[in-house]
């Protein structure tokens, strides 16, 4: 169980963070330094430099990203060209991907920040430049939307690049562009001109996740444990009817793979915050505010109360809560990860984006009045970034090309490196994790310097 340090404050990060985007800026220019256009995106590395793994190309948009979130936290303009010019140049082909489901990842991370710098008055006000942007945006969102199965309920989902029978749970965190689109007036046209609300796709996506993703000690099954997560949920196609847990990078269907928790426990945050911008009539549209909300809350604290609880003292999970080494390690749990143990790897990408979920969740219920949860999730967040700032998981080695180490992949496939006289995976960086390292440094970044409040959304200009 994470050992919740409840005096650190963001400020009390402040020389840690600064000391991050110093190394970061470093690791960017040295990526962009060695890209060579028409070749695979870089996914993770090996013997610390990047090198792609064909899969799906999900990860190009955290490459640019990481440029633009580098400009957002310290205005330099060459990591904002950097950022521009190469979403301009190169992430076309994934705002019309039809065969994927993470456009959230792809085009918020690069058309999507960039549009948020316009919004806030961060770059110069350029209408030609917005409109782009927006286009992008829209097209991204209703192609995505379209990428749906129905289910037997009358509603449905976003099917995974495995098929129309797969629920990813990763897929959460692309509502964010679903959710873009509609805030700037979008829908999905489909056959006799029917007007598809992309709202209602999201809340519908959102839904299915929180019923079928997500455990909550029912006695679904045998293993329903609150607060568990399965990487993938599987349908027939021909009835739309649920048939079983899956997963494709967890241990098994009955264990957590920790990333895919991750996702789920920022992914529902964030929602809960953009829906607070809605209007009622917005919301009536698709079963409203009090409905959703609900909905959405206790797939939030379902999941980051398993994560606080079945993750070690120090806030950094092993890549799935269920992985059979771990029966060989003890006590595991009340003390810090090992990240270079024998058994089993830890996932410090899955730590960076679980740290966001936690500190997003903190401050949705303390705007509701919720202090004590809120206190929690809060203080968990801070307690498992500060842990990443820290040795032996920030990168301060320049010959390494990445910035958060301990990062795993693909653990059932074998594709994370395992160094000489090592035993597990260990010492390797990946591009979501570095991007959601940088994304959830420049979240704290804006509360101590009580800047605007940091969402993919982004307030009307």
């Amino acid at each position: 169980m994470i050992k919740i340090d409840s005096e650190i404050r963001p400020l009390t990060l402040k020389l840690k963070i600064d000391h991050m985007w110093e190394v970061s800026g470093q690791k960017i220019l040295s990526l962009a330094a060695g890209e060579t256009p028409g070749t695979p995106t870089p996914v993770f590395t090996i013997q610390g430099q990047y090198t792609a793994r064909g899969w799906t190309e999900w990860t190009q948009g955290f490459v640019y990203g990481s440029a633009i979130l580098q400009y957002d936290a310290l205005g330099d303009e060459a990591f904002l060209e950097l950022g521009r010019d190469r979403t301009s140049l190169r992430m076309a082909p994934h705002v019309t991907h039809t065969g994927v489901h993470d456009h959230g990842f792809n085009n918020v991370s690069t058309y999507g920040n960039l549009w948020r710098l316009l919004r806030e008055r961060r770059i110069p006000a350029n209408d030609r430049e917005r409109d782009f942007y927006e286009l992008a945006l829209k097209c991204s969102g209703a192609v995505q939307a379209n990428r749906w199965t129905h289910t037997n309920d009358g509603e449905g989902f976003i099917h995974s690049f495995t098929g129309p029978h797969s629920l990813f749970a990763d897929t959460i965190r692309s509502l964010r562009v679903l959710a873009i689109a509609h805030q700037l007036g979008h829908f999905l046209m489909g056959e006799q001109d029917e007007k598809i609300s992309l709202l209602r796709r999201l809340v519908e996506h959102a839904r299915a996740t929180a019923k079928w993703a997500v455990y909550y000690g029912g006695g679904r099954d045998s293993y329903d444990l609150r607060g568990r997560v399965a990487h993938e949920s599987i349908f027939n196609v021909n009835d739309g009817s649920y048939r079983c847990p899956n997963s494709q990078q967890g241990y098994s269907p009955f264990t957590t793979w920790t990333r895919g928790l991750a996702w789920v426990m920022l992914g529902f945050a964030e929602q809960l915050e953009f829906f607070t911008t809605l209007s009622e009539t917005e919301s009536d549209a698709v079963g409203g505010r009090e409905s959703i909300e609900s909905m959405m809350l206790s797939a939030a604290q379902a999941t980051c109360d398993y994560y606080i609880d079945q993750t070690p003292a120090d806030g950094i999970p092993y890549w799935d809560t269920g992985a059979p080494g771990l029966k060989s390690m003890g006590n595991y749990l009340d003390r810090p990860a090992d990240p270079f143990n024998d058994f089993e790897p830890v996932d410090s990408s899955a730590a960076a984006i679980a740290a966001q979920g936690l500190l997003r969740l903190g401050n949705y219920l303390t705007k509701r009045g919720q202090f004590i949860d809120a206190e929690r999730y809060w203080q968990a967040g801070l307690t498992t970034f500060k842990t990443l700032l820290n040795e032996p998981y920030l990168c301060a080695d320049p010959n390494h090309q990445g910035l958060l180490l301990h990062s795993v992949y693909h653990r059932p496939n074998g594709w994370d490196y395992i160094p000489h006289n090592r035993r597990v995976p260990c010492g390797e960086s990946s591009m979501w994790g570095d991007y959601h390292l940088r994304e959830a440094a420049l979240y704290l970044k804006r509360i101590y310097e009580e800047k605007p409040y940091l969402t993919f959304f982004a307030p009307k200009p």
